[in-house]
Parts: structure tokens; C-alpha cells; sequence
């Protein structure tokens, strides 16, 4: 466990996050974030959440709680050697728990804006750090901090992360990689309360 935090279980996890939501006014992202560290992932927890799309060979998004619109909690799938395009948050705060590792979060710069076609300047992304994570540990980042990439660097195995989006991601950019052009792409679900 990353802190000295008492040890919580998935259903205490799920409703401190949810508790932090039931006040007025901003959510504590450093509480969240503790709530979140004080769990130890246990596969039969979130196991019902644990869905691969073989077919697709590509990461799958199941919903865990909607958040009566202030948050969305998702479980994200990683097959081996799969990830996402390189993107933002749309002005949110992600917090992102390792369930079953490793993840390499790869983060970039924000290109250069420009009067060219979509507002940036045809040119590769720029890296700014990389740092691989295992279970338990937890990452955050919001469009402040930069713009990353996720993805599981395993061959052999699948990953898993449980992310916290507040507010919830209806919309994001995703940047290619060789040109910094984007592309708009709508946020969905593979499955809801694991089904």
C-alpha cells in the first residue's frame, strides 16, 4: 500500500467516494485520492468490473457508478500490449488506481497552438516524463498537468485500473502521436454494474 492510510474495502472505497460527493462544493481530491490508496485490490471485489473484449483486442471501459452526474467511476481492461491514443480530460480530474498492474502512463506537452487547421500546428507530441505503475499504486492528472498515454506494457498479461473522472468525461481530444492533429471522441461504456 502507497500510504499508511486503514486499510479500506472495495465497498467502503465505493462509498467514500461517494460520500465526498453528497456535500456542497468541490470534491477533496486529496481525500479521494487516500480513499483510494487505503484499498488493496482484491480480484474478487471487482472481479464482475474484470471484462476483455478478445475480439477487439482493445481496452474496455465498464462502468462501476455513474455518480448522479458529478463523477464517473469506470474499470478499465488493458490487454496485453494495448493502450489508449494519447489525450486530455475535457476539465476534469482523473484519479487512476492500479487493480492489477503493470500500467505506463506516458505523459506529453501540450502542442503549440496555432491559426493552422484544428488549432495546433502539424508536429510529433513531445515527451515529458514516463513511469510505469503497479498494483495499488495511484496516478492523477488533470489538462494542467499535461496530456498522457496509458497503456499496459505487459505481453503476457492482461491489467486492470479503477479511474475516477470528476466531473465525468463525455468528451475527450486525442492527439496523434506523429502530427499533434485531434480528433474528438465520445466516452462510452463497454458494460454497466459489470454487465
Amino acid at each position: 500500500m502507497a500510504t499508511n492510510e486503514p486499510q479500506m474495502t472495495w465497498e467502503r472505497m465505493c462509498a467514500a467516494i461517494n460520500e465526498e460527493f453528497l456535500r456542497e462544493g468541490e470534491p477533496n481530491i486529496d481525500h479521494l485520492k487516500k480513499c483510494m490508496q487505503a484499498y488493496t485490490s482484491n480480484i474478487s471485489d471487482w472481479g464482475k468490473y474484470n471484462i476483455f473484449d478478445p475480439q477487439r483486442q482493445r481496452y474496455t471501459r465498464n462502468l462501476v457508478d455513474e455518480g448522479n452526474g458529478r463523477y464517473n467511476l469506470i474499470v478499465l481492461c488493458w490487454p496485453e500490449g494495448k493502450g489508449s491514443p494519447i489525450h486530455n480530460h475535457a476539465g476534469s480530474h482523473c484519479l487512476m488506481k492500479i487493480l492489477r498492474g503493470p500500467i505506463k502512463e506516458t505523459m506529453f506537452y501540450w502542442p503549440n497552438k496555432s491559426e493552422e487547421r484544428d488549432g495546433y500546428p502539424e508536429q510529433p507530441m513531445r515527451e515529458m516524463s514516463c513511469r510505469t505503475y503497479q498494483t495499488d499504486e495511484v496516478a492523477y492528472i488533470n489538462d494542467t498537468h499535461g496530456l498522457h498515454r496509458v497503456e499496459n506494457p505487459s505481453h503476457t498479461d492482461g491489467s486492470v485500473s479503477l479511474h475516477l473522472y470528476i466531473p465525468p468525461i463525455t468528451l475527450c481530444e486525442a492527439f496523434d502521436d506523429d502530427t499533434g492533429r485531434t480528433r474528438t471522441c465520445k466516452m462510452t461504456f463497454d458494460t454497466r454494474g459489470g454487465q
